[in-house]
């Protein structure tokens, strides 16, 4: 038997080491601090409740490691590629009346505001109503009228994500396994379709971007050939993009490789094409988010994978799907961002979080990549080391670390990339989320922007179905 004197724990003391451990009670070390008591903390926090017996399961699971491996593995190695843009009618086989949106599947009736105002703008843009009355009655009825999500078809939308069959879409190829993913034309700022918008100015502006910008981006391209975005985005977080709610290098990087190609392919409308790009700071999030999808979609169909490869919202509800686990959603109610606000809009003015957008988060960027852009916090609020924070912290719930996707402020240390819904769990700590906010009454448009939390319960239900097998 040990004497008192000799044990490790009266060495330690002896020794001048912490004779203190701290965990999670902060006043309590605070106030050893100021007695000058020497501690150790350690960070710990419980797990999310009710999942200790799949969490038992899932990390005694011989397999899940090295499924992990495989599925992140394969998310790490994708090398996304701008080919082309063409309609959506041709691109995804869209017929006259089938609209795509973002997020889990919905129905018109649980539809929040802003993705009925998108619905009824895209109505209006196909030509399928002549006023926003009739719109709004067609789709209630459901008369010819079909709704699916982006994400089963293999495609991505920001906010309301409205596909409709007239909308040119970007597609992007990952050259290392094959895949191809597509993605709108981003609109631009103010009252656009995305945000729910659909007054004379937004379908007039839909109607130009279908005659004019989409031909030339296609006529572009083919002369350019494949514009590497892995690269890219790689160029972008080190000029202070995070390639969510920052988008400025990106979009100014993307400029500089499409523009004497576009005044080759269409001298007459040159000139309107590079102002609408190069004034709309967000043109390149379209794109990092169809490489961010074609990413994801690398490390699907892992038996056994307990990795995320998709979160969306529809401004009902935040969906997440899982390598391991198919094409099956697991949701919780989409909540309010907290954040800035425009003009004299409020938290009251605000829909629950909306779009497909992150996807970004998904693989390592937009919020998990804050700490490469600390001039976000000035749009969705807080300050630089609330941005440092958030990604150093998603490194406890990620699996990986990008080799492309670097930070500067952390030594180039990759971004945490592969988000494991055991770590969620284990951990209690959830995705950090930065996006826009899209006002609740269709046609409003967006209100601010801020960070938002998903639901545990999405990753909780993802868990438990995980080792229910």
């Amino acid at each position: 038997m040990t004497s008192p004197i000799t044990s490790p724990t009266t060495l330690s003391v002896l020794n001048g080491e912490p004779r203190v451990i701290t965990v999670g009670a902060e006043l309590l070390g605070e106030a050893l601090d100021r007695q000058a008591v020497p501690r150790r903390r350690v960070d710990w926090r419980p797990p999310l409740p009710g999942t200790a017996a799949a969490l038992a399961a899932a990390l005694t699971d011989p397999c899940r490691e090295r499924a992990n491996e495989i599925a992140v593995g394969r998310m790490l190695a994708a090398r996304p590629r701008l080919v082309g843009v063409r309609p959506a009618r041709e691109a995804l086989g869209l017929e006259p009346g089938t609209f795509f949106h973002a997020g889990p599947p919905i129905t018109w009736e649980r539809a929040s505001g802003p993705l009925r105002g998108a619905l009824i703008g895209a109505m209006l843009f196909e030509g399928l109503a002549a006023t926003p009355e009739e719109a709004g009655a067609r789709l209630a009825s459901g008369a010819g009228i079909t709704l699916d999500s982006c994400h089963h078809h293999g495609a991505v939308g920001p906010m309301a994500g409205l596909v409709s069959p007239s909308m040119w879409m970007l597609e992007v190829v990952d050259a290392e396994h094959g895949g191809t993913a597509y993605c709108s034309l981003n609109e631009g700022l103010g009252k656009v379709l995305r945000y729910g918008a659909y007054g004379p100015e937004v379908i007039d502006r839909l109607r130009w971007m279908g005659e004019v910008l989409g031909p030339v981006l296609a006529a572009t391209l083919e002369r350019t050939g494949p514009i590497d975005l892995r690269t890219l985005i790689a160029q972008a977080l080190q000029m202070g993009d995070e390639l969510h709610n920052r988008n400025r290098a990106a979009t100014s990087l993307l400029l500089r490789e499409l523009a004497p190609a576009v005044v080759e392919a269409a001298p007459g409308h040159a000139a309107e094409v590079l102002r609408f790009v190069n004034g709309n700071d967000h043109f390149f999030l379209n794109a990092g988010m169809a490489a961010a999808k074609v990413s994801a979609d690398a490390a699907r169909g892992v038996p056994g994978s307990s990795l995320v490869v998709a979160m969306a919202r529809n401004g009902t509800d935040f969906g997440i799907q899982v390598s391991g686990l198919g094409d099956r959603w697991f949701t919780g109610p989409a909540g309010v961002p907290d954040g800035l606000y425009l003009g004299g809009y409020g938290p009251g003015d605000a829909n629950p979080d909306i779009g497909d957008s992150t996807i970004t988060e998904t693989t390592g960027l937009g919020g998990f990549a804050m700490a490469a852009a600390p001039a976000i916090v000035r749009f969705v609020g807080g300050d630089v080391s609330d941005a440092v924070a958030a990604t150093t912290s998603m490194y406890e719930i990620t699996l990986a670390e990008h080799p492309a996707y670097q930070i500067p402020g952390l030594g180039f240390r990759g971004t945490p990339v592969g988000i494991d819904v055991t770590l969620v769990a284990r951990t209690g700590l959830l995705p950090v989320v930065n996006t826009g906010i899209a006002g609740r009454v269709a046609g409003t448009g967006q209100v601010g922007a801020g960070l938002v939390s998903p639901p545990a319960e999405a990753f909780t239900s993802a868990l438990q179905a995980l080792t229910d097998g």
